[in-house]
């Protein structure tokens, strides 16, 4: 039998069996839906988490007050400090040879108004090195001046997102703005930048470090970050820093110093379970989605043994009775991830317009992998019932006998 007949055999019995069908189409849809999906989902976890932690760049140290142990698991991103981080901590690090620039950053919530509108708002104290560190753009004005650590100035940038809930359409630039206690002129628009590293940029309001401490009423520095001038010496430059701030805080190591690969390759041991966990899903899915096509295989051999046992009294050998059932299985297999490729991409698409940060998407191995997986899921598991068929004696399939009862 020629491929193109045996396909159009196929269709025409799948026509015919659009119950039956459409059971096989969902389950392999459903699995191969789940596998596209749910890498989708973890592909796009993986991205974002490598995109943010990139934003910082090789070079950036992110050092945290209290000592932290950050062998497995996640590194810390708080601090139980026994001594704050200060501002001449901060200044005694920018003097190391090896640093190119350091920025202290104190955080928290802030009531922030202007005229009679108010909100609640993320408030950072820093510096204009801030700015480069975290590669934050000012889309209007400029970004903080250039200041001594301990100097204040009540100058302040804003989110965008702020910017249009506390002045809505009237310039932002040169207006005043009530934060605490404290007023602040806007001197630059933030870039819409969307949320990193857990700061939402377009909700937050950055003044001079100095003033932020005036605000939250503490010395304490939240985090500092510190941007080195090349990778080359980058551990012999961790402990330099490490040295430096023991010597300052009367011997005690008290300081957590996180850098990029350390971050990258704690969230690595969490994508390789989110991997895992993906992995039993679909292969679960696909047990059940094969189990389901043996049994209604197995269902269409007996409705379909007069069938049979005329094609073989006509001369078809086993062989090609064995082969119509298993290419009937494999065009319901392929045909169902189509299927499940086209609805885990619909469903991706909607979840990109929702959280657009995130960019959910199934690589193409991914969904080439799938597709091939049904296929030979479906394969496997329809060969039983294509032998049953194949072993059918001409004369007991035309009688409806079982197999074998001769």
């Amino acid at each position: 039998m020629r491929a193109i007949d045996l396909i159009a055999f196929n269709l025409k019995l799948i026509e015919r069996q659009r119950l039956r069908s459409a059971m096989l189409l969902a389950a392999i849809a459903i699995s191969v839906m789940a596998i596209n999906l749910l890498t989708g989902i973890g592909e796009g976890g993986k991205q974002f988490v490598l995109a943010e932690f990139n934003l910082l760049g090789k070079n950036v140290l992110i050092m945290l007050p209290g000592k932290k142990e950050t062998t497995g698991g996640i590194p810390p991103l708080t601090g139980e400090a026994t001594r704050d981080l200060t501002l001449r901590d901060a200044e005694a690090i920018a003097r190391l040879g090896n640093v190119s620039a350091v920025a202290p950053l104190i955080a928290g919530k802030m009531e922030i108004s202007h005229g009679q509108l108010s909100r609640e708002a993320f408030t950072m104290g820093s510096n204009r090195a801030f700015f480069d560190i975290r590669q934050l753009e000012v889309a209007q004005g400029k970004a903080l001046p250039q200041l001594p650590f301990e100097q204040s100035q009540a100058v302040c940038v804003i989110g965008s997102k702020l910017r249009k809930e506390l002045f809505g359409p009237k310039p932002a630039l040169g207006q005043w703005l009530r934060a605490g206690d404290s007023r602040f002129r806007v001197i630059g628009i933030l870039k819409d930048k969307g949320e990193g590293l857990g700061f939402d940029m377009n909700e937050a309001i950055i003044v001079p470090v100095a003033n932020a401490q005036a605000l939250f009423n503490q010395e304490g520095l939240f985090r500092v970050f510190i941007e080195l001038r090349s990778l080359d010496g980058l551990q012999k430059s961790q402990q330099r820093i490490v040295a430096l701030l023991k010597e300052r805080h009367e011997g005690e190591e008290d300081v957590t110093i996180i850098t990029q690969d350390s971050l990258l390759s704690a969230f690595e041991n969490i994508l390789n379970t989110l991997t895992l966990a993906v992995a039993g899903i679909a292969g679960i899915s696909m047990l059940v989605a094969g189990i389901l096509i043996m049994n209604v295989s197995l269902i269409a051999v007996s409705q379909r043994t007069r069938e049979i046992g005329l094609l073989k009294a006509l001369g078809c050998p086993a062989r090609t009775v064995a082969l119509i059932f298993l290419s009937e299985a494999c065009i319901m297999a392929l045909s169902g991830a189509l299927i499940g490729i086209f609805i885990s991409e619909a469903l991706l698409y909607v979840a990109r317009g929702l959280y657009p940060t995130i960019p959910f998407t199934t690589p193409l191995w991914a969904q080439l992998g799938s597709a091939l997986i049904a296929t030979v899921t479906a394969l496997l598991f329809a060969a039983i019932p294509a032998r049953k068929a194949a072993n059918m004696a001409p004369v007991d399939a035309l009688l409806d006998k079982k197999a074998g009862q001769a």
